[in-house]
């Protein structure tokens, strides 16, 4: 019998994560509270978010509203690394960055708990930016996919290809 496997990935949907900027956008446009504070959120790059507004309160309250809506979304928070707000002039700005791919010590990191604490007849390799974990046994894979679930890792995690 041939061995099953997944691999854990972190990704994110660019089109949801887009979706959710347009609603958030929106939502700054028409909101009572941010009329006449300049807020607003855009794209800069491939995969930075701009958020700024008139003052520090506002813009964090527009990160806020960004959040609640990738949250809807079912993106993790885990995938977006926003700084803190910076003055630039008069107006105060939010330099977000989405993070994607495990980086090779999260990827040792997970490796190690699935070595320590998961069944014994798993085994993981990490493979560029994923690792890929295997078994005879697909009970030993699911142990091992709510095992790491359940670890607070600093990324977002999600679980593909399992057959």
């Amino acid at each position: 019998m041939a061995d099953s496997s997944f691999d854990v990935v972190s990704k994110i949907d660019r089109q949801e994560v887009d979706n959710a900027l347009n609603q958030a956008a929106k939502e700054l446009s028409q909101r009572y509270d941010f009329r006449g504070t300049g807020a607003s959120i855009e794209w800069s790059g491939e995969d930075k978010i701009i958020l700024s507004a008139e003052s520090e309160d506002r813009v964090k309250a527009a990160l806020d509203v960004f959040k609640e809506k990738l949250i809807r979304r079912d993106i993790s928070l885990k995938a977006l690394d926003a700084g803190d707000p910076q003055a630039s002039g008069k107006v105060y700005k939010i330099t977000g960055t989405l993070v994607q791919g495990i980086s090779s010590e999260n990827a040792k990191k997970i490796a190690k708990k699935i070595r320590d604490e998961g069944p014994k007849s798993v085994k993981a390799q990490i493979q560029g930016e994923e690792l890929r974990v295997t078994s005879k046994s697909r009970d030993d894979l699911q142990a091992v996919i709510s095992l790491l679930k359940g670890g607070d890792f600093d990324i977002a995690l999600q679980f593909v290809n399992y057959r």
